[in-house]
């Protein structure tokens, strides 16, 4: 390893105290004024690589060398390790915190991530490589507690440097949300305390240790950009902002991943030449670098100047591609090369099976572009993505019930077809689950209302002037939605279920997302607006390399979790037999290569009423892939004896893929003919007399049993008054009442003549006893 800046500094001081003791030169007069410069980076997350607009470490090697001035501290806000690219996460973050310690970093706040993999890493491993001091005074371990580290040491509060006669003293502090961040068991044995207190604490003891200038190393951040969040007291940015001393000269501050420059007023400061304390963050990967300048005057012994500036590391240019803005470091340059190539090689290490592709959604081919991607579709990777991400927020927030996975961060696709003898069929490498999701985002869980994840699904339909006109987002398992592709902005969301279950729009769901996402990437702003949001520690690619080792071999799940419905018929009509149910639906399949069905079935009421023809065709931009106009004709008999005017469903079944899409509807069936036993009444004799069970008729009562009115019928088919519709003759064979005398055939002219005589009578009767009975029960008004 190459000598960093701080050795050539002690070097140079050494010298010089060397030069001075045998007499060879004298040392001029210390100058009034002392120009200090302060560069700073956070949340760098081992972007070693170039890439975008990260520039990479030997470019932002390159940018420290040309910025520095005479007396420069290089310094970070932590999370310089973890939340990794596979390059460097692949080798512990090895090259890393290589790459930083030839960059010349002196000095850094721990971050969350320092501690991903244990206290105990971080104090026996990663600190002894680094070329720089690692400083925390809010984390320490506790009383009488045993680390189990090889090392005794702990983690330091402070660090100063010297500058002619000028000493700045730097205190560090990491986020007191640490314990919810990284596994327990890890960090066990230490205590997390208030940042404001551990901070005044320390700037106090460095100040009465001659400090002249001290700042704060924070991995703590504001929550947007301006400068309202950054003091805004009553949040954990802008309790620190505001709670901290007057000893404190600055704030580099990160963890949120934003840039920003402020200059924020000290009450306490009144009175002298500068009263304003620079608050600054550098956003995140090595994209910019922070620079704060003090110029402290050595007579009145305080700072008189001070300015701050983000300094971008990369620019587009006029073709929209990221260039570097200052030479990259040669030296550095070869190390990273070096990596990536150790990285390509440990890459070819088996994590797990899949037993077919998991694919982005695709869009028609064009000459240009024989293979394109479309994000606004849904597909089998964008799902899975999902479902990994959820299985590894439960590991540390138990109550996560849904994922959601932006297209964007999807960048190959995860093929099932090997590569050679040791990428067999089936298998998936460290390497392949990399290029699937390369940026090594952080997975964050936030607390949405019902209302907001409908909010969330509609903001797949981009804004006016975006890229691209709908982002579809992989969901987790259980959450299923429909949507109307013709419907109004914001109105487009019709059904949302959990596990089955409409979702409550008032109720509370635990979400999980990356942190793209989870700061309103893609324009899904509605997630950054979530309650209690939470970083998990956990990294996508590690989540999906934990997955894969527990549930090999993966399946694709190929139905549908997101269904296109759009009514022709109207959905709140009451439907009679034989009326037309037609409604459209979309987004029955996927796009690219995976089984399709040719057609569907479809069911109403648990009875079958039809198949339909599945279009396949691919639709560019959308989700409408897989297309069918149902159009089904309510029957006049059902099998399950449906009542009258009963909401039932009609399902569409695609059982290639297993795609269900149940819609309810409201059908009135009417009576189901030819099931009437006569018995409605409770008359076990098979005769229905036209009165209740008591024997008497209260006159409400239709007429349209049997076939006939209630004024007096039997049950051969003729009417009670006498007037047969036909429906019912030949039915009877004779037994009914009085099965146990057989028919001997000569005498059954005989008993003809008796039944019809008893009929005649108890006829007559009846309509006696019902002109009685009406003109006796009524309004008390006599009949016309």
């Amino acid at each position: 390893m190459r000598l960093n800046r701080r050795f050539h500094r002690a070097l140079g001081a050494a010298a010089a105290l060397g030069l001075t003791g045998v007499g060879l030169s004298a040392v001029p007069a210390q100058a009034a004024e002392v120009q200090i410069d302060v560069l700073g980076i956070n949340d760098f997350h081992g972007r070693i690589s170039a890439d975008g607009q990260a520039a990479g470490a030997a470019v932002l090697a390159g940018a420290v060398a040309e910025v520095s001035g005479p007396n420069t501290v290089f310094a970070a806000a932590g999370d310089l390790i973890g939340a990794s690219t596979f390059t460097s996460f692949i080798q512990q973050d090895n090259p890393t915190i290589d790459a930083l310690s030839d960059a010349g970093l002196d000095v850094s706040a721990v971050g969350n991530h320092e501690f991903d993999q244990g206290y105990c890493d971080l104090v026996d491993r990663v600190i002894p490589r680094a070329g720089w001091e690692y400083i925390g005074a809010n984390v320490t371990v506790a009383d009488g507690a045993t680390t189990g580290c090889e090392t005794a040491n702990e983690i330091a509060p402070t660090w100063t440097e010297t500058f002619d006669d000028v000493t700045v003293g730097f205190v560090g502090a990491v986020t007191e949300h640490l314990p919810e961040l990284v596994s327990p068991s890890g960090i066990e044995a230490l205590e997390v305390g208030d940042i404001v207190e551990a901070t005044n604490a320390s700037a106090a003891e460095l100040k009465a240790d001659g400090a002249d200038i001290v700042v704060l190393l924070v991995h703590e951040g504001a929550a947007t950009t301006s400068v309202e969040s950054a003091t805004d007291p009553a949040s954990d940015f802008g309790t620190i902002v505001t709670g901290v001393s007057a000893d404190v000269d600055a704030i580099v501050s990160g963890h949120t991943h934003l840039a920003y420059n402020h200059a924020i007023e000290v009450p306490e400061w009144a009175g002298r030449e500068v009263t304003t304390r620079p608050v600054v963050s550098a956003g995140q990967y090595g994209y910019n670098l922070n620079k704060i300048s003090f110029t402290y005057d050595t007579e009145a012994g305080a700072v008189a100047e001070v300015t701050s500036d983000i300094i971008p590391l990369t620019e587009l240019d006029e073709n929209d591609e990221w260039q570097p803005l200052f030479p990259a470091d040669e030296a550095i340059a070869e190390d990273v090369a070096a990596a990536e190539a150790a990285a390509e090689e440990l890459g070819a290490e088996p994590l797990g099976d899949i037993t077919a592709d998991f694919n982005r959604a695709a869009q028609n081919p064009t000459e240009e572009n024989p293979a394109p991607e479309n994000r606004g579709g849904e597909s089998t990777l964008g799902n899975f993505v999902a479902d990994v991400q959820l299985a590894a927020a439960q590991v540390t927030d138990a109550q996560t019930q849904i994922a959601f996975m932006n297209p964007g961060g999807l960048r190959a696709d995860l093929k099932f077809l090997g590569t050679g003898e040791k990428d067999p069929d089936g298998n998936v490498s460290y390497q392949e689950a990399a290029l699937v999701q390369p940026f090594a985002n952080t997975l964050v869980t936030t607390t949405l209302t019902g209302e907001q994840i409908a909010q969330v699904l509609e903001e797949q339909w981009q804004p006016a002037g975006a890229s691209r006109p709908f982002l579809k987002l992989g969901v987790s398992a259980g959450l299923t939605y429909t949507y109307d592709p013709a419907g109004a902005a914001g109105e487009r969301i019709t059904t949302v279920e959990l596990n089955g279950e409409p979702v409550d729009p008032a109720g509370e769901y635990r979400v999980v997302v990356n942190s793209f996402l989870s700061s309103g990437g893609d324009n899904f702003a509605t997630l950054a607006q979530g309650s209690n949001p939470t970083d998990t520690g956990q990294v996508d690619l590690q989540a999906m390399v934990s997955y894969l080792g527990e549930n090999s071999p993966a399946s694709p799940d190929l139905a549908q979790r997101a269904v296109g419905v759009s009514w022709v018929s109207d959905p709140e009509a009451v439907y009679e037999s034989g009326d037309e149910i037609a409604v459209d639906l979309s987004s029955l399949l996927f796009s690219n290569g995976e089984p399709v069905d040719a057609t569907a079935t479809v069911t109403l009421a648990g009875q079958e009423v039809g198949k339909v023809d599945v279009d396949p065709a691919i639709v560019d931009t959308t989700d409408e892939v897989g297309r069918a106009q149902v159009r089904v004709t309510v029957p006049a008999v059902t099998a399950d004896s449906a009542k009258a005017a009963e909401e039932t469903t009609l399902v569409v079944e695609l059982p290639e893929t297993g795609t269900t899409v149940t819609l309810p509807v409201t059908v009135d069936f009417g009576d189901d003919p030819g099931t009437d036993d006569g018995d409605e009444n409770g008359d076990d004799n098979g005769a229905e007399d036209g009165g209740d069970e008591n024997g008497t008729d209260d006159g409400t009562d239709s007429g349209a049993e049997n076939g006939g009115d209630q004024n007096g019928a039997d049950e051969n088919g003729a009417d009670e008054n006498g007037s047969d519709d036909g429906t019912d003759s030949g039915a009877d064979d004779g037994t009914e009442n009085g099965d146990e005398l057989p028919d001997t055939g000569s005498s059954g002219v005989l008993w003809w003549v008796i039944g019809g005589v008893v009929v005649l009578a108890l006829g007559g009767g009846l309509f006696a006893l019902s002109r009685r009975k009406g003109a006796g029960t009524g309004s008390g008004t006599p009949e016309a």
